[in-house]
């Protein structure tokens, strides 16, 4: 989604900004779920440098209030050139890239931080499309939560994988390995239903079809 307005030369850039606002994450999850969609993404638009997908990276959104930050766990932007230059982002700050992300993601731990409430107020009044809560710790009510932005309020869509159309691909969960940890991890899915797989499990399957034509894979 692009901005309706023009970047003002006045406002900080990306390089006066903190990257974050210094909270660490709760747990080890936190981090490595997002990681898990980052990395698949990076196999499955391989050919693509038009998006950007950050972990635990700020957002600055208000150019009337140019320090005021709010950190994803994840988010996807697209419409964004894939790299800046070597140094990398530091930050998405929306006056420079002037791209609204497109999807966030907020992975709910012991300690609540407003995911349910203020987040998701926060977040729609930004005009991030898709807003994703994954919770793993609840037993009764569903783990996987994902809103739309319809006339500024979010609706729960439906299904799962949940289809997020505007980025042409599902989103769901299922039990899998990601860095030798077996469990329940989230992944991206076509619109099948058929999941896509990471990077490591690509380069497994690769080394087991090698070895089924006799061929040692350190051989190559």
């Amino acid at each position: 989604m692009l901005l309706n307005y023009n970047p003002r030369h006045c406002l900080p850039s990306a390089e006066e900004l903190p990257d974050s606002d210094d909270t660490p994450v709760d747990n080890e999850l936190q981090d490595l779920i997002p990681h898990v969609l980052k990395d698949s993404l990076a196999l499955i638009w391989e050919e693509r440098m038009d998006w950007y997908f950050g972990v635990d990276m700020g957002i600055y959104y208000d150019p009337e209030n140019p320090t005021d930050v709010i950190v994803p766990h994840g988010f996807l932007s697209v419409g964004v050139p894939r790299i800046i230059d070597s140094d990398l982002r530091l930050s998405h700050v929306l006056w420079d890239e002037l791209v609204i992300p497109t999807m966030v993601l907020e992975v709910v731990s012991q300690t609540r931080r407003g995911e349910y409430t203020q987040k998701k107020e926060d977040y729609a009044k930004i005009g991030i499309l898709y807003y994703v809560i994954y919770n793993p710790l609840r037993k009764r009510k569903p783990r996987l939560e994902v809103y739309q932005l319809n006339n500024g309020e979010y609706e729960l869509l439906p299904g799962e994988p949940v289809w997020l159309s505007e980025i042409n691909l599902g989103i769901g969960r299922e039990i899998g390995v990601y860095q030798g940890v077996k469990r329940e991890w989230l992944y991206w899915y076509d619109q099948q239903g058929k999941r896509y797989l990471t990077p490591q499990e690509k380069s497994k399957k690769l080394e087991e079809k090698l070895r089924e034509l006799g061929i040692n894979p350190n051989d190559i």
